[in-house]
């Protein structure tokens, strides 16, 4: 009976999939799978031939399969390895090399025999390639085909190189990058610019001739293209698609990258569901969306008619739900984010009390408090509460170099100006322009540049807050040091990072914290951030009483925006709050025009901003709530205690 219900409950499913709590988890399953083929193989004296992949998603299965080598022994001795790919053309020695990559993560830490490594080789004359694919595919046959291809999942939904209009029989060839694969691998090199435009890549039809296939993706950012390669029809426009056609493949996942699957996105439409308020409320507004009528139009037929029926059944009559649904949805609307002043609050996002609250909000980036929640940030400030902003890090590394140079010329024709001696300025400021003049894609800034960018974005950032209404002592910069590396690859996270937000919070010792919860962000940088304030707090709770009363409230920045049904404060902007918000935005002077790190999204940040807020508030007002300007979304975080 249970295999029959999970039968039901995955039949859009056209191929295993498994999901993990965690990619750690997942991870270290993946790895003693691996682990387990390898002493198989040793136990029958045969070589286990592995297909290997690169890229942030296998890092923590190589990491415990080394774990498994240094502390119990697993040998490698037997172990053959090809990888999928590797960019072309590329220097074995270079840091976005994949040789490099497989060296760090892998081979420079187990007792494998790399005359059995082989990687496709990014340094030779276009003129052998050919032969070169041709004998790739020759030795991986002669040994009998790949006992276990690990893969990964591109966005445009690439397996290995394989870009879409792949051939599903191809072999080991050279291949043209998509232009989103590119935008993906920029911050690795530098900048797009520097991406190479081609690649050696092992076939579609090479990877399906191995034994087992497991394909890997963690986060929401992957949920799209799982969805189109797991349910999806197959089609050269999404290569992983290719897959369904396998007997020996399965997708290992994270909760996140499985939250489009159908039977976790919308369960109501494979199988009965416990009907939570959280589950209704999601359901409704989906059905609202899917039918374009307002919730409280919805009908029993509509129930009926699109999977909902046992809602029906269960919670009805209908009309009673989308009155409840509909009074939810109002009750997040409110124009006092720090909570209304001697009114009801039982029904409000916000506490009445206290009236004027301590707040901190804390920003990743210089710029993300004005981007993400600029009107609110204004609207808190000018109902008079003592409003604090924190920000996270310096942001140095998305300062372009032309303006760092700028800044310095400014301060040496000051300084000249004001009868000055600068002649050690001078001397830095050649020193900076040779640098840069000279520098290497993805190369580190010296310290004075780094300093520089710093400042440049501190003043900016200055500038946004006291146009927001805040004086200068209410305005911190924590520079916390996992990200002062100057690299775009930053430092682990430390307790150093922890003590500082918690020296900040006791400082304080606000009633309501706000931090960046897009999670998804690209960078990476604001779920760093956000893990620092989560475990401040937590410590604090555990010993500050003002602490278990102290709120926290997630945002979204540029990337993306809270789900309607997860929204749990929503705050109206006029349009002319909309407009202090630009200007609060504007600010940020060398964010304009063109971002170093933009995205996938051509928009510029105050247009993604706007353009979002105003999505937002035509959400609520198609589910059939008020029409306001635009909207900024909140989700509270729910502590464990």
């Amino acid at each position: 009976m249970a295999r029959l219900n999970l039968l039901e409950e995955t039949r859009f499913e056209k191929l295993p999939v498994s999901v993990f709590e965690n990619p750690k988890i997942a991870s270290i399953n993946v790895a003693h799978r691996i682990a387990d083929l390898i002493k198989s193989k040793q136990a029958s004296n045969t070589p286990a031939v592995l297909g290997l992949a690169t890229g942030v998603t296998p890092i923590a299965v190589y990491a415990e399969l080394v774990r498994l080598h240094k502390e119990e022994g697993l040998s490698f001795r037997n172990v053959i390895t090809f990888n999928l790919d590797e960019y072309y053309p590329m220097q074995p020695t270079a840091a976005q090399s994949y040789v490099t990559f497989m060296n760090e993560n892998l081979f420079d830490h187990i007792d494998i025999d790399k005359n059995n490594v082989h990687i496709p080789d990014g340094t030779l004359p276009l003129e052998d390639i050919p032969a070169f694919c041709l004998n790739y595919e020759k030795k991986i046959g002669d040994l009998g085909g790949l006992d276990i291809q690990i893969l990964g999942i591109g966005r445009t939904g690439h397996i290995g190189f394989n870009e879409p209009g792949s051939a599903p029989n191809s072999g080991t060839r050279l291949v043209t990058l998509d232009d989103l694969t590119r935008r993906d691998a920029a911050r690795d090199f530098g900048g797009k610019t520097f991406v190479p435009t081609k690649a050696i890549t092992m076939g579609i039809g090479t990877i399906f001739k191995a034994r087992e296939i497991i394909l890997m993706a963690w986060s929401r950012k992957k949920a799209s293209i799982i969805k189109k390669a797991v349910e999806g029809e197959i089609s050269g426009e999404v290569p992983a698609t290719y897959l369904q056609l396998s007997e020996h493949v399965e997708f290992i996942l994270d909760a996140p990258a499985a939250s489009e699957l159908t039977r976790f996105d919308t369960p109501w439409l494979v199988k009965d569901c416990v009907w939570t308020d959280s589950l209704i409320r999601k359901a409704v507004i989906w059905l609202a969306n899917t039918l374009h009528k307002p919730v409280l139009k919805l009908t029993e037929d509509d129930y009926n008619n699109n999977g909902m029926a046992q809602l029906a059944t269960e919670k009805g009559p209908v009309y009673n739900i989308n009155i409840h649904i509909f009074n939810k949805l109002q009750h997040t609307i409110t124009g006092w984010p720090g909570g209304k002043p001697n009114a009801d609050d039982s029904q409000r996002p916000e506490r009445a009390e206290p009236a004027k609250k301590r707040v901190i909000i804390f920003s990743p980036h210089p710029d993300d408090d004005v981007i993400s929640m600029g009107g609110t940030f204004i609207r808190l400030v000018d109902q008079k509460h003592d409003v604090h902003v924190a920000y996270q890090t310096s942001g140095n590394t998305a300062v372009w170099d032309d303006d760092a140079l700028r800044f310095v010329e400014f301060n040496v024709d000051f300084t000249e100006k004001m009868g000055m001696d600068n002649t050690h300025l001078k001397d830095l400021y050649n020193k900076m322009r040779t640098f840069i003049e000279q520098k290497k894609p993805n190369q580190i800034d010296t310290p004075e540049i780094q300093t520089v960018k710093g400042l440049i974005r501190k003043g900016e950032a200055i500038a946004g807050a006291r146009y927001c209404g805040l004086a200068d002592d209410h305005i911190h910069f924590q520079a916390l040091p996992f990200y002062e590396s100057g690299k775009n690859q930053k430092n682990p996270v430390t307790n150093a990072d922890i003590e500082l937000t918690i020296e900040l919070l006791q400082k304080v010792r606000p009633q309501q914290v706000f931090a960046a919860g897009d999670f998804e962000d690209p960078h990476g940088t604001h779920i760093v951030c956000f893990n620092i304030i989560l475990e401040a707090l937590t410590r604090l709770r555990k010993t500050e009483a003002w602490a278990q009363d102290c709120w926290l409230w997630m945002y979204r920045g540029a990337w993306h925006e809270f789900e309607t049904h997860e929204i749990e404060m929503a705050v109206p902007i006029s349009p002319q709050e909309l407009e202090r918000k630009r200007n609060a935005i504007f600010k940020h002077q060398s964010q304009k025009d063109r971002a170093v790190f933009p995205g996938d999204d051509a928009r510029e940040f105050w247009q993604r901003a706007e353009d979002r807020n105003r999505e937002t508030a035509k959400a609520y007002d198609e589910l059939g709530l008020a029409e306001y300007e635009a909207m900024e979304a909140f989700v509270r975080w729910k502590f464990e205690d």
